[in-house]
């Protein structure tokens, strides 16, 4: 893969360690090489897993780290050899922005799972450059990993999408949780609970959300659109769900008991994990084994799904519902983010309000 060795001048905001606390940060982008796609950075959003990187928390960070992976914007620039986008395309970049293209994983478009898999932030490129991610003006990024975002999507509302829309809709794809008919629980109602309750009622899907907060009831299913809402501290109610559902996407990345989610799965019911937590899970086999039941995790999936989740959302009017900050609103964002009060994703305005800030 050919790509220029010089670098252009590019401004965002970092973190340069664990406090978590962003600034202005000037860094180097490469030019635009033979394959490369130079976007113009519009908006993006802010994932849990962009606090948990700014912070340390999983101890892998490597800093100054310019967070951001759900990239829309507009492309300013194509390399020469680039046949599928022209400048004033709308463009967006996810969570990997390279991998190997030669392993078992990459051959089946599996690039989310290839072992040479480059990150959009705080991860080494083919050239050993850090990668820089998109709360920044913009960026660069090989034709294989950027994606086009339909028309009839707004630009801001489909940010989230690049994250939080792929993570659930490959989750429900791959395990089999697509199909009309189907009971499906949604645990969590942030970033990923919303969109997956609309990417599930879009396929068919019969979707109980299930929550510790009873005041999101009336938003899940007024707003968000599920059929129905279990509040899981109540132990009657769970108790009578129990054997009711055929799958369950469990979006929480923090510290919480699976044991009660498991008794909800019927017979061959299947637990998947999307909300990363760093703390161990407590799982009695015996539920598992006398209803012959699977609990397993999910990750985003690779660059072919991620398009057509794209074009799903865009058939089916799917998109997040966000907050539209400013980039200097960034630390208090991401606090908010912490104590869980936003509804439902940060979208920074970057084209808007970087220069300003």
């Amino acid at each position: 893969m050919a790509t220029s060795k010089t670098s252009r001048e590019a401004h965002g905001w970092a973190a340069r360690n664990s406090s978590g606390v962003l600034s202005p940060f000037s860094f180097a982008r490469r030019e635009v090489g033979d394959y490369d796609v130079s976007i113009k950075i519009l908006y993006c959003g802010i994932c849990h897993s962009d606090l948990h990187a700014v912070k340390d928390e999983v101890g892998m960070s490597v800093f100054p780290i310019v967070p951001g992976h759900e990239i829309v914007g507009e492309v300013v620039q194509v390399g020469s050899r680039v046949l599928n986008f022209g400048p004033g395309d709308m463009a967006g970049v996810s969570c990997f922005v390279d991998s190997c293209g030669h392993c078992d994983d990459c051959e089946r478009n599996l690039e989310c799972f290839c072992r040479g898999a480059v990150m959009t932030y705080c991860s080494t490129d083919r050239d050993g450059s850090t990668t820089y991610g998109g709360f920044s003006d913009h960026i660069v990024v090989d034709e294989r990993f950027v994606l086009r975002i339909p028309d009839s999507l707004p630009l801001h509302s489909a940010a989230p999408l690049l994250c939080a829309g792929i993570t659930v809709y490959s989750a429900m794809r791959y395990f089999g949780l697509d199909r009309p008919g189907l009971r499906l629980g949604v645990v969590g109602l942030g970033g990923l609970g919303h969109v997956a309750v609309r990417f599930a009622k879009a396929l068919g899907v019969t979707v109980s959300v299930i929550s510790t907060s009873p005041r999101k009831e009336k938003e899940a299913i007024e707003l968000i659109g599920a059929d129905s809402f279990i509040l899981s501290t109540n132990e009657e109610q769970m108790k009578m769900e129990n054997g009711s559902m055929d799958g369950i996407i469990d979006t929480v990345s923090a510290a919480h008991p699976v044991a009660p989610l498991i008794h909800l799965l019927k017979t061959d019911g299947k637990l998947v994990l999307v909300g990363p937590s760093k703390e161990p899970m407590e799982m009695p086999p015996i539920s598992l084994i006398m209803g012959r039941k699977l609990v397993a995790g999910s990750r985003p999936g690779g660059m072919k799904e991620t398009q057509e989740m794209l074009d799903f959302a865009a058939e089916h009017g799917i998109t997040a519902e966000v907050e539209i900050i400013a980039m200097n609103y960034v630390n208090a964002a991401l606090e908010r983010l912490a104590r869980g009060d936003v509804r439902y994703r940060f979208v920074i305005d970057v084209a808007n309000t970087l220069k300003a800030s």
